[in-house]
């Protein structure tokens, strides 16, 4: 059997295992606790169409557990979005590696983080990790105890924000609707900022669409030198 195969039937097998979660920010030297200022699911699953509202922060098929914290953050500072396959899960129980993909993450400036229901218009990304010399974005994750590194712009207002940290799954991603999009938006105040810029924003959904090629992909047929086009603006 030709590796593709292999790969593709070794995929398939495991479409139901190890989803994952962005379950809590470190951030500014401190460890939030787990749904601090996150609006976490208690199921792990994916957001597999596009089109929907719940592209932007999950919820729909996963609802989500509002939070009335806001967590600060200091504009120029790296936080760590940690992901884990549930809200209870340890640093070894991240996601299936075999769960190959890109990571991104967008801010969206917000009158009330605690409020915003996060779809529509105002999001920009500001980090992304997607495939070199064969190693994705989601392996340096999952190697990385499941923190996923995030620089805020430091010439931004002022102001509350959402963080939506993402993660792409793509092992399924040969057919439509294949792609498993995992996410959750934490709500942030932002500190220290320049104000010197206002980045160009986009919506979600909107972004996104279901054949993009970054999408609609079957990974299985790439080499290590292949090159990968990361979804979004």
């Amino acid at each position: 059997m030709r590796y593709s195969s292999l790969a593709a039937t070794i995929a398939g097998a495991s479409l139901g295992v190890t989803h994952t979660i962005f379950v809590q920010l470190d951030a500014d030297s401190v460890m939030n606790p787990v749904s601090y200022g996150i609006r976490t699911p208690t199921y792990d699953g994916p957001i597999t169409d596009v089109t929907t509202n719940d592209v932007a922060c999950n919820g729909g098929p996963n609802p989500t557990t509002p939070s009335d914290k806001i967590i600060d953050v200091k504009a120029g500072s790296t936080v760590n979005a940690i992901w884990r396959h549930t809200l209870t899960s340890g640093a070894d129980d991240v996601m299936d590696a075999s769960h190959l993909g890109p990571t991104l993450a967008y801010l969206k400036k917000v009158d009330d983080a605690t409020a915003d229901p996060g779809y529509g218009n105002g999001w920009f990304k500001i980090q992304e990790d997607g495939y070199t010399n064969g190693v994705w974005g989601t392996s340096n994750v999952i190697n990385n105890q499941g923190k996923q590194p995030i620089t805020i712009p430091n010439c931004l207002p002022d102001g509350q924000y959402l963080l939506r940290a993402e993660m792409i799954a793509l092992h399924g991603a040969s057919s439509p609707n294949g792609a498993q999009l995992y996410m959750e938006c934490a709500q942030i105040n932002i500190s220290g900022g320049s104000a010197t810029k206002a980045p160009t924003t986009y919506s979600l959904p909107g972004i996104y669409k279901q054949d993009d090629p970054g999408i609609l992909i079957n990974i299985y047929s790439m080499s290590k030198d292949s090159s990968y086009v990361i979804p979004g603006k």
